[in-house]
C-alpha cells in the first residue's frame, strides 16, 4: 500500500489523503508557486498507526525512499556533518486546525553537525537553530515543560543584560543547549525523524485537538497527515525574514495585503507572538523585490484557488519560498465583503460567493458594537490591536480554566496558546499584551467571530498575582472591562452597546441569496417590534405569533387568571371579553408591520397553569380582586396543577373543553383583520391550532373558527386554517389532517420532545454526555434529530402530500434557524422555515446554499 506522496504527485484533491497542508503544497507546486521541496505521509498511515500503537515496516520503508529523493533534489544529505539537509515534520489533517497539533523544525542537527554547520554558514544561526530544535524536540517529542527551557533562556538573558532572544551571543546560545541537553537526549538524525513523525501521529488526539474538533463539530477518524520539508532559514541574518500574510485584509476584507513579518527569525518566533513583528507594508522599504514577488505570488494564489488565502512565508538569503497556503479565516464584514468584491472583479459567480459565507460569519455580523454617544464620555485606559470585531465586556480572568468562573469574563493572557482554545471559546472577548495581528489569539478569535485585542503592551500583567497594571490602574480579577475589538480599545466599566446595520455589500450579498433560495424564510415574532425587526433582515412573513405571550402584561394577567379560576362558562366568556380587545389590537398592529406579508397565528398552547400565581402575595392580591377566599383560591390552583403539564392539558385540547377561548381568539383576529382592511393594511392570517393528535381535534376547533369568520362576513378564502405537526400521531396519520387542513408546520421543540422521550427542561442534565459518547451527534433541541425525528418527519410529508399535493408545510421550532436542520427540510420538500429574528439572516443564507448544493 502506498502510503507517502512527494509533493509531486499531490493535488488539492487529495486533501482528505494527504491533509489540507500536504494538499495545498502538492498544488503549489504543480503550478510553479516557490515551494521547498518535501513528501507527504498520508492521513491513512497515521489511522493505522492509531489504531495499532506502531509505526509499519512498510511506512518506514516508503519514508525512507522519500528522503533519498529529497536528498537528491536539495544536494544536500540528510545526517551528513559537511553538508546537512534540516527538515521540518509538520501535522497538516484534512480540515484545518491551526495549532492544534504538533510540529517540530530543525530537525537533523546533532552536536557534531551543528559544529561544521557554524563554521560554514553564521555561527550565531548555526547555534541558535540547535537550540530551536533541541527546544521543540523536548517538548514534543519528550513531553518535557516548555517552561523549564524558558527558564533557562531568560536566566541567560539576565546574565547578558539583554530583554530578547536574538540579542543572546553564541556563548549565551552554547550555554543554553549545554543545558538543554541536561535534560533532553538528542538521538541520531534517522531517529529523531521517526520519534517526531510518531509524536506527530500522536498529537491528533492530545487534548486540545480532541477539544478543537468539538467545539467545530469535526469528526475524531480523519488522522493527520505528515508533511515533510527542506528547511529554508528565515534567521540566517537581516536578509532573511519569516512571515505570515493574507491576500486580503482578514477583518474587514479590503483588497490589499496584509500581515507581518519578521527579520532573522522563524516562523514559531511570529506565531508565538513573543516577538512584535513589522507590518508588511514596511517590507516595500526593507526589501521592495520581495514585497513586490509575495504580492504576486498572493494574487496568483488567490485567483487559483478562487478565495482569499492565508499565506505562510520565509525569505532565506533574499529568496521567497511559500511553506503554506490555506483558505484564509475571516471575520463575518470580511467575508460578506471579499465574496462580494470577488463576484465584481470576475473571479467568482454569484452563487459561488453565496455558497462562501457560512452561517457563522453572518451571526457575526450580528455582534454588538459600543455606542458612540458612550464612546465619547468615557476614556479608553489602553489601546492595542483590534484583532476581531464587536464588543464584549466581562470579569477579567487570567486562565482559561477561570473563564467559566463568572457569568461573563474577558479572557487577559500575555499571549494565548493552543491550550487556551476551551477558555477562548468561553470567554466573551479576549485580550492579550504580546503578539500581532496574525498571533494565536487573533486567528482564533476572528475564526469564532469573538471580540479580541492583541498587543495592548500599555498593560503590563501579573499572573501570580491575577491582575494587570495600565499607568497607575491597578486592574484585578473580576473587576469588569469592556473592549472593543473593532478600534482595539480597553475601557473600564460596562459601556453600552448597539447592534449593527446591515447595509452594501451586505444587502447585495442577501438579495442574491434570496434569488437562489427555495425556502420561503419567515420569523418567529410575537410583538410588532420583533416583527419589524424580522421584516428589516428579509423575513417573509411570520411563521408563528404565539398568543399567549401576549397575555402576560399586568392589565391583561388579571383576566386571564379570572377566567382559568371560572366556575361556569358565562363566567369564562365574561373575563374573555376584557381580553379580546388587547387581542384584537395586538394583532392589528401586527398586520400593520407585516403588511401584505402572512402570519401565522397559534391559537393558546401552554397548560393553563402557568399564567396562576405562585407567590402568597400574588395570591392575596388575585382572591382580592375576585372577591373570593385565598383558600379557594389555592385550591383551585391546586387542582388545575398537573403531574406531567407538558402532556396535559394544553393546545388544542384547551378549544375542545372550553370552546370559548378559541372563539374569543378567532374573533379578535377577524375583527383586526376587518379593521385593517379598512386602514388599508392587507392581512393575510394563518390560523394554527396546536398540539392536534386526532383529526377530530382539528375539526371541532375548524368549526369554531369558520363560525367566527361568517358571524363577522369574512370568507374563507381571505384566511387559512392548519395545525402544528408536534404529536408523533399526528405526524403518522397526517394524511387524515391533510384533508382538513390548509397547511402544517412542524413544531420541532416538542415533536423532538416527544419523539425522543426528552424533557426539554431537564435533558440538558444529560445530553451533553450523550453528544460526547457519541448516542447522539448532536442536541436534538438544537438540529433535528434526523435519524428519529427527520424520519417521522419525511413519513409526514409523503402521507400528507398523497391526498393533497399542494398543501403548504413549514417548521416552526428553534431548528428553523439551524444551517443542518434548514438543509434537512430543503430535501424532505418543505416549504418554508420559520426562525427568531435575529437569524433570518442566517436562514435565507443556509436556504440559498441547500437550494445551490442539492438542485
Amino acid at each position: 500500500m502506498k502510503y507517502v506522496y512527494h509533493f509531486e504527485e499531490g493535488s488539492k484533491e487529495m486533501k482528505n489523503l494527504l491533509g489540507n497542508k500536504g494538499a495545498q503544497l502538492s498544488e503549489m507546486t504543480k503550478i510553479g508557486i516557490p515551494v521547498p521541496p518535501g513528501f507527504i505521509i498520508s492521513t491513512r498511515a497515521c489511522v493505522e498507526y492509531l489504531s495499532s500503537k506502531k509505526i509499519n515496516d512498510e511506512i518506514v520503508q516508503q519514508v525512507k525512499e522519500a528522503m533519498k529523493k529529497l536528498e537528491e533534489s536539495t544536494r544536500k544529505k540528510f545526517g551528513s556533518e559537511n553538508n546537512p539537509l534540516l527538515i521540518s515534520v509538520r501535522s497538516g489533517a484534512p480540515i484545518s486546525m491551526p495549532g492544534m497539533m504538533d510540529t517540530i523544525l530543525n530537525l537533523g542537527l546533532t552536536d557534531e553537525i551543528v559544529e561544521n554547520l557554524a563554521k560554514t554558514t553564521n555561527e550565531w544561526f548555526a547555534y541558535d537553530t540547535y537550540r530551536r530544535f533541541i527546544q521543540m524536540f523536548g517538548s514534543i517529542v519528550n513531553g518535557i515543560d516548555e517552561n523549564k527551557f524558558e527558564k533557562i533562556i531568560e536566566e541567560e538573558k539576565k546574565r547578558e543584560n539583554v530583554k530578547k532572544d536574538q540579542q543572546l551571543s553564541v556563548n549565551a546560545l552554547k550555554r543554553i543547549i549545554m543545558h538543554y541537553k541536561e535534560i533532553v537526549d538528542v538521538p541520531p538524525p534517522e531517529k529523531q525523524l521517526f520519534m517526531a513523525i510518531e509524536a506527530v501521529f500522536k498529537s491528533w488526539n492530545n487534548e486540545r485537538a480532541i477539544n478543537y474538533r468539538r467545539l467545530n463539530n469535526l469528526p475524531n477518524d480523519l488522522g493527520t497527515g505528515v508533511v515533510i520539508q527542506a528547511m529554508v532559514f528565515g534567521n540566517l541574518g537581516n536578509d532573511s525574514c519569516t512571515g505570515i500574510v493574507f491576500t486580503r485584509n482578514p477583518a474587514n476584507g479590503k483588497n490589499n495585503l496584509y500581515g507581518e513579518f519578521l527579520l532573522n527569525a522563524q516562523g514559531e518566533d511570529i506565531v508565538s507572538g513573543k516577538r512584535t513583528p513589522l507590518s508588511i507594508e514596511k517590507m516595500k522599504d526593507i526589501m521592495p523585490e520581495i514585497y513586490d514577488e509575495l504580492n504576486k505570488v498572493a494574487k496568483n494564489l488567490e485567483k487559483h484557488y478562487k478565495d482569499m488565502q492565508d499565506i505562510e512565508f520565509t525569505v532565506e538569503k533574499k529568496k521567497l519560498y511559500i511553506l503554506q497556503t490555506r483558505t484564509a479565516k475571516r471575520t463575518g464584514m470580511a467575508a460578506v465583503n471579499v465574496a462580494v468584491d470577488m463576484v465584481k472583479e470576475g473571479i467568482i459567480k454569484k452563487e459561488e460567493a453565496v455558497l462562501k459565507i457560512t452561517p457563522n460569519q453572518i451571526e457575526q455580523l450580528l455582534h454588538n458594537q459600543i455606542d458612540p454617544l458612550a464612546k465619547k464620555k468615557e476614556k479608553a485606559i489602553a489601546k492595542g490591536l483590534a484583532a476581531s470585531p464587536g464588543a464584549a465586556f466581562g470579569a477579567v480572568v487570567f486562565t482559561a480554566d477561570d473563564t467559566k468562573a463568572y457569568e461573563n469574563t474577558i479572557l487577559v493572557r500575555p499571549e494565548t496558546s493552543p491550550e487556551d482554545i476551551e477558555g477562548i471559546h468561553v470567554a466573551q472577548g479576549i485580550l492579550t499584551s504580546r503578539g500581532g495581528l496574525t498571533s494565536h489569539a487573533a486567528v482564533v478569535a476572528r475564526g469564532i467571530g469573538k471580540p479580541c485585542v492583541v498587543g495592548c503592551s500599555e498593560i503590563f500583567i501579573d499572573e501570580e498575582k491575577k491582575q494587570f497594571v495600565v499607568g497607575d490602574r491597578v486592574v484585578r480579577e473580576g473587576d469588569v472591562i469592556t473592549i472593543d475589538g473593532t478600534t482595539g480599545e480597553i475601557y473600564i466599566g460596562i459601556l453600552p452597546v448597539v447592534k449593527a446595520e446591515f447595509t452594501g455589500n451586505f444587502s447585495e450579498l442577501m438579495n442574491w441569496a434570496k434569488e437562489f433560495k427555495k425556502l420561503e424564510v419567515r420569523a418567529n415574532a410575537d410583538n410588532p417590534e420583533d416583527a419589524k425587526i424580522s421584516q428589516d433582515f428579509g423575513a417573509e412573513g411570520i411563521g408563528l405569533c404565539r398568543t399567549e405571550h401576549m397575555f402576560f402584561k399586568e392589565e391583561r394577567i388579571r383576566a386571564i387568571r379570572e377566567m382559568i379560576l371560572a366556575d361556569s362558562k358565562e363566567e369564562r366568556k365574561k373575563a374573555l371579553s376584557k381580553i379580546e380587545p388587547y387581542q384584537k389590537e395586538d394583532f392589528k398592529e401586527i398586520f400593520r408591520v407585516m403588511n401584505g406579508l402572512p402570519v401565522t397565528i397559534r391559537l393558546l398552547d401552554p397548560p393553563l397553569h402557568e399564567f396562576l400565581p405562585k407567590e402568597e402575595k400574588e395570591i392575596k392580591e388575585l382572591a382580592s380582586f375576585l372577591g373570593v377566599d385565598e383558600s379557594s383560591v389555592r385550591e383551585k390552583i391546586e387542582n388545575i396543577s398537573e403531574f406531567n403539564p407538558m402532556l396535559g392539558f394544553r393546545g388544542c385540547r384547551l378549544g375542545v373543553k372550553y370552546p370559548e377561548i378559541n372563539e374569543m381568539q378567532a374573533r379578535a383576529i377577524f375583527k383586526a383583520m376587518i379593521e385593517s382592511k379598512k386602514e388599508g393594511i392587507k392581512a393575510i392570517p394563518e390560523i394554527e391550532v396546536p398540539l392536534v393528535g386526532d383529526v377530530k381535534e382539528l375539526v371541532m376547533i375548524k368549526k369554531i373558527i369558520e363560525k367566527a369568520a361568517e358571524e363577522l362576513n369574512v370568507k374563507r378564502d381571505e384566511y387559512k386554517i392548519g395545525t402544528m405537526i408536534e404529536v408523533p400521531r399526528a405526524a403518522l396519520t397526517s394524511d387524515e389532517i391533510a384533508r382538513e387542513a390548509d397547511f402544517f408546520s412542524f413544531g420541532t421543540n416538542d415533536l423532538t420532545q416527544l419523539t425522543c422521550g426528552f424533557s426539554r427542561d431537564d435533558a440538558g442534565k444529560f445530553l451533553p454526555l450523550y453528544v460526547e459518547k457519541g448516542i447522539y451527534e448532536k442536541d436534538p433541541f438544537q438540529s433535528i434529530d434526523k435519524k428519529g425525528v427527520g424520519t417521522i418527519m419525511k413519513i409526514c410529508v409523503e402521507k400528507a402530500r398523497n391526498v393533497k399535493q399542494n398543501i403548504e408545510i413549514g417548521i416552526c421550532g428553534e431548528h428553523g434557524g439551524d444551517p443542518d436542520s434548514i438543509e434537512f427540510c430543503h430535501k424532505i420538500g418543505l416549504n418554508s422555515i420559520s426562525c427568531s429574528p435575529y437569524r433570518v439572516p442566517v436562514a435565507i443564507i443556509s436556504a440559498a446554499q441547500a437550494s445551490l448544493r442539492h438542485n
